[in-house]
């Protein structure tokens, strides 16, 4: 079986097509077959990414410069935004931080929560890597955890905290230590890096740092600190908080699909194919996309569509592993290496064909199997599992763990041409291994460190953001690619700043400022779906009043 990933750069997160950590360019997300040649290929019968980076290296003004099919896409990110804390009769008693491996306690009398919507975090959004035969379910991703409620005093700046993977519960305090800006850190680093590679498709960016495995490990743990309140009520609170802004996704994107002219294909069921679109309401599966369209000249390319649709797959994953949350947490707490190993023995079964799966039930299986391991490590590490160990066990066993992820990734042609994200079974070992080194040396910062503090709005943003930054990035880069290709058109260009126009980095800055347009277009929708009040732009500042704070 062939694997969905090809490539390298605009999708590192081909959970689009079915596995890791994507690989390869813009759009490796060769969803574009998804109903043709990966019919035979692709066990994830859905789109993908086939994270290719557009051609925009052809200094022919003559020659168009199109961009590869977009890679099933992995990756995501979890986004968080907290409340300013009002003022209470006096602070509650000291506690030790929750995040990331806090515990909760009751307030004391008298500093009882105020009422209210609770602050919640966000996906952490994938990243794809190779090109594989599944739609992937975001390696580097995808996805979209955040952390708990912010540090606030009446003067004190704001910071965020939602997305799908916030704590469910936190109680509003004058003074209260709340989130581990750490993990905050972690999670827009991610971010970044998706973005950044589903642009350039460099191959080394996922070994470097697999965005995926990182992001399914910090919703994981949010995940188990959440799940002390009623299962129901945490699932119905994270599929909550996720869906509207994928509502919003698929009213603009499918609504392009079906005004450029897609429909069933010729000899296909129309009833089918109308119950397929239900999956943009509830990703259970991939939802269809169109995998041929016209685009529109000078903007988007001809396959918009398939780029669009590949981040979905990490959204497919995160809502899986919150499904099974419940059942993770229990067999966590009676055997908690073997659940721990479990789905690298799934990911194996899968690999060395002891089990076969339709296209419709792949996808799913290779997610669990590739990045299962992750989001249960992290809620290992919440229940304090880790901190078991002796000291010098994982730094011991984890590069063994990656070692081997990597030999059989170099044993299997690793390159350029055939990037991590083609080969699930080696994602697993290697994302495992380097989340498992995050975790252990984990310094737990409730505040930022000297050298980072200027970096605080920033982050901030990316986490209370992750899912709108996840769900559009693949556009903004799009966009961003066809248009500046247009400026081939120009003597001065091809002729005397070629080095420019072969450079990523104007094509990176044009994207992000694409990405901002959403935040602000899309983003209050995350902050509607946590119940809280919507900002334009979370960014942790609160504004200064001119009569000063208030008494």
């Amino acid at each position: 079986m062939t694997n969905g990933y090809t490539g390298g750069g605009f999708f590192d997160d081909r959970r689009a097509s079915g596995s890791g950590d994507g690989t390869g360019g813009f759009f490796d997300d060769r969803r574009a077959d998804r109903r043709a040649d990966r019919r035979d290929d692709d066990p994830y019968s859905g789109g993908g990414h086939d994270d290719w980076p557009y051609d925009r290296h052809t200094a022919d003004p003559g020659v168009a410069q199109p961009y590869p099919a977009a890679a099933p896409g992995p990756d995501p990110f979890a986004p968080a935004e907290a409340r300013s804390a009002s003022p209470a009769p006096a602070p509650y008693p000291p506690y030790e931080p929750y995040a990331p491996y806090g515990t909760e306690r009751e307030p004391a009398a008298g500093h009882e929560p105020a009422a209210g919507p609770e602050p919640e975090a966000g996906p952490a959004a994938g990243a794809r890597t190779a090109p594989a035969p599944y739609a992937r379910y975001g390696t580097a991703p995808d996805p979209f955890a955040a952390a708990g409620p912010s540090t606030a005093t009446l003067a004190a700046p704001r910071t965020a905290d939602t997305g799908p993977d916030a704590p469910d519960a936190a109680p509003a305090a004058p003074k209260a230590p709340g989130r581990d800006r750490y993990f905050d850190l972690l999670r827009a680093l991610a971010l970044f890096r998706v973005v950044l590679y589903h642009l350039t498709g460099w191959m080394w960016l996922p070994l470097v740092f697999p965005s995926m495995g990182v992001m399914f490990a910090l919703a994981g743990n949010l995940m188990a600190r959440s799940l002390k309140r009623p299962p129901v009520q945490v699932i119905k609170s994270r599929v909550r908080r996720l869906l509207p802004p994928l509502w919003a996704a698929g009213a603009i994107g499918v609504t392009g699909m079906l005004v450029q002219g897609w429909g069933p294909a010729e000899g296909e069921d129309a009833l089918t194919w109308w119950l397929e679109l239900l999956f943009w309401v509830l990703p259970l599966s991939d939802p269809p996309n169109a995998a041929e369209l016209a685009g529109v000249p000078g903007i988007l390319p001809g396959t918009w569509a398939e780029p669009f649709a590949g981040p979905l797959w990490y959204i497919r994953a995160y809502l899986w592993f919150v499904l099974l949350s419940p059942l993770f947490l229990l067999a966590l707490r009676k055997q908690p290496w073997l659940t721990i190993a479990a789905p690298l023995v799934l990911m194996a079964a899968l690999n060395f064909g002891y089990l076969e799966a339709g296209e419709s039930v792949a996808p799913i299986l290779y997610g669990i199997g590739e990045f299962g391991a992750c989001w249960i490590l992290g809620m290992a590490h919440q229940l304090g599992v880790l901190r078991r160990l002796p000291a010098y066990v994982i730094p011991s066993v984890a590069p063994f763990i990656m070692g081997f992820g990597m030999w059989w990734a170099v044993d299997h042609g690793l390159s350029a041409e055939n990037q991590l994200g083609n080969m699930p079974f080696a994602s697993a070992f290697w994302g495992l291994g380097f989340v498992l080194l995050l975790l252990h040396f984990s310094p737990s910062w409730s505040e930022w460190p000297r050298l980072l503090r200027r970096f605080d709005g920033a982050i901030t943003l990316l986490n209370s953001r992750a899912v709108t930054v996840y769900l559009w990035h693949n556009v903004c880069i799009a966009i961003a690619v066809t248009m500046w290709n247009r400026l081939w058109s120009l003597e001065v260009m091809w002729r005397d700043l070629p080095w420019l126009m072969n450079s990523p980095w104007p094509t990176l800055l044009f994207s992000w400022s694409l990405i901002a347009y959403c935040i602000l277009m899309f983003g209050w929708l995350e902050d509607v779906a946590a119940k809280r009040r919507p900002r334009l732009w979370p960014s942790g500042t609160a504004p200064r009043s001119r009569k000063g704070p208030e008494k």
